[in-house]
């Protein structure tokens, strides 16, 4: 009756020649039960990236673009803490100091820039307190939240399945693609923030006239979808060998030494808060290099140690 029973579970149990009692795992229909598992993952982390988008659009209808700004660059927050909730993951004490100190000197960069500054006063950036501001600000909260679980998410695929980089692209861009043509094929109603329009026809109708009004737009279209899928390359491989913590602080720093450069290159001024984030971020990543370098060398001591005994055996 026990064989039955666990036959039925797609499981049939053995033992070998050494006496040892061995599992044999069958697929049942056409695809393994950690197979389906793992198409359920890609679909609700697909999911969460087709949520989280709009909502970014939504809060820069009600806050300025350099508010935006200032929330992205805590993203580094949200994806330490959903990884800590949803995972149970536990990171090494010196990371949450990197973590504090790239998010306070990115947003030191952002906060005192003259463009930030003079945006603000155009927009009315002081005025953001207000209850649109609050509404604008509770929507961007959500993206980063959003944002925080796709990432977790993503480390957890590649930690618990073992997939590679390219394979983990393709099926999130496949079943993106398969929830974004639903949404956009059918005649919505009006649905706050997903889709806040009351026109009968699907959104796909609307771009698509979009686009014959204006013929220009095809080929910048083409360019960014052939640029961003390049750039996905990179950016899935440096997940699954890196993580996204490691993901989400080369994407706010970019911004930063990019500036840099633009000083060096082009004799553009910055602030003197902004130098003064810069350094901050530095001293992040310099305790992340400092850190790494110290675990490297107690690793090659622990190895000469080891060869010397070998060599005295």
């Amino acid at each position: 009756a026990e064989h039955s029973a666990s036959k039925s579970n797609g499981v049939a149990n053995g033992v070998n020649g050494n006496g040892k009692h061995v599992e044999h795992h069958h697929k049942s229909g056409l695809f393994s039960a950690r197979t389906k598992e793992l198409l359920k993952v890609y679909f609700q982390c697909s999911f969460l990236i087709t949520m989280a988008a709009p909502f970014g659009f939504a809060a820069l209808a009600h806050i300025s673009y350099p508010t935006m700004v200032l929330g992205k660059s805590c993203k580094l927050v949200p994806v330490m803490i959903m990884n800590v909730l949803l995972y149970r993951r536990k990171f090494a004490a010196h990371k949450y100091l990197v973590v504090l100190m790239v998010t306070i000197g990115i947003a030191m960069f952002m906060g005192f820039s003259h463009e930030g500054h003079s945006k603000k006063h155009k927009a009315g950036g002081d005025s953001e307190l207000n209850k649109n501001g609050l509404l604008g600000i509770t929507y961007l909260l959500i993206q980063l939240t959003l944002d925080g679980a796709i990432n977790s998410t993503q480390d957890e695929i590649f930690a618990k399945y073992k997939v590679n980089g390219q394979q983990m692209m393709f099926f999130i861009n496949l079943t993106s693609t398969i929830i974004t043509s639903i949404l956009s094929l059918l005649p919505l109603p009006n649905i706050p923030v997903i889709h806040p329009s009351d026109s009968p026809q699907s959104e796909l109708k609307t771009a698509l006239d979009f686009i014959k009004l204006h013929p220009s737009l095809r080929v910048p279209l083409a360019q960014y979808s052939v640029t961003g899928s390049l750039g996905q390359l990179f950016i899935f491989e440096t997940l699954q060998h890196f993580g996204s913590l490691t993901l989400v602080t080369i994407t706010l720093t970019r911004k930063l030494f990019t500036m840099i450069l633009s000083v060096i290159v082009y004799n553009h001024k910055l602030t003197l808060g902004q130098w003064g984030g810069a350094a901050v971020v530095f001293a992040g990543i310099g305790v992340e290099a400092w850190v790494k370098r110290k675990s490297i060398h107690a690793k090659r001591v622990m190895q000469e140690k080891e060869k010397a005994k070998i060599k005295v055996l």
